[in-house]
């Protein structure tokens, strides 16, 4: 497990990584092995995605997973790496601000320097929950952090334009008010067009955070807009399953193994893994 000084030397590199212009790359990892891939591809932070780690614990994404088993497999994503490790946690695995609390808390010790919280709801009224609670939820988790001695970068993540719940001015709002709550940057996903892009960053007083796949702008011209970090999100675990999917209907259908061409070898993907073991 990361020692306290280990971690909080780590969230403050995670912090002096996000730089507008300069953004953090994150290839979004769900297992110890994509992340040591990540590593060794040259990410200097690795990123969970929720959804490819709900995903390959057989459970749907969308707050769906439970608290332990998420946060079991964070622990073995930072074990798995030297660099520092953002966690996404959903909405908090909680119901509260104390609840979110407590998960911070749990972060900390499976070794994460990072934190994305996101504003969406599942279930029940409305799509997205409301600013005010939100931002005592995003308070809970900076005060956590900083009570444990650790500045965890706190990553509020707004779905307005994801799900098509107010636009540019509602999501400006929110960053102010969760921004003015202790979160170090804000990630708004749903949305690479330049113009908007660069109108998020103009308005956000702090780093914003952009979710990217195939179709969207390339790195360096999100960087030239002033985006300080990028991420792909659930996008390599759905390309890795497309080729699961792939590889599993020829072998059945036609008995040939064309999908599985261009696989990793098993002597490089094993030695891996067993650096540092």
């Amino acid at each position: 497990m990361t020692n306290q000084n280990t971690l909080r030397d780590q969230a403050l590199a995670l912090h002096a990584l996000h730089v507008p212009g300069r953004p953090l790359v994150l290839p979004n990892a769900w297992d110890a092995a994509s992340a040591r891939l990540a590593e060794d591809a040259g990410a200097a932070a690795v990123a969970t995605t929720s959804a490819g780690l709900a995903w390959a614990l057989g459970v749907p994404d969308g707050d769906r997973l439970d608290r332990d088993r998420a946060l079991a497999a964070v622990a073995r994503i930072a074990s798995a790496v030297a660099v520092p490790v953002s966690a996404d946690i959903e909405t908090g695995f909680a119901q509260d601000p104390e609840g979110v609390a407590d998960t911070v808390r749990a972060v900390l010790a499976a070794g994460a320097a990072g934190v994305n919280i996101e504003d969406a709801l599942y279930g029940g009224e409305g799509v997205l929950r409301p600013v005010a609670e939100q931002a005592e939820r995003i308070a809970a988790a900076r005060e956590a952090a900083d009570t444990e001695g650790v500045p965890l970068f706190v990553n509020a993540r707004i779905d307005t334009f994801l799900r098509d719940a107010g636009g540019l001015d509602a999501a400006l709002e929110r960053a102010a008010a969760f921004r003015a709550a202790g979160a170090d940057g804000i990630f708004v996903p749903g949305v690479v067009e330049p113009g908007t892009v660069k109108e998020l960053v103009d308005g956000i007083d702090g780093p914003l955070n952009v979710l990217v796949g195939p179709g969207a702008p390339p790195v360096a011209e999100l960087a030239a807009l002033g985006v300080a970090r990028v991420s792909a999100g659930s996008t390599v675990a759905l390309a890795a399953y497309a080729v699961a999917r792939r590889a599993a209907r020829e072998l059945l259908d036609t008995g040939t193994y064309g999908a599985l061409t261009g696989g990793l070898d098993y002597g490089e993907l094993n030695a891996l893994l067993g650096q540092g073991s």
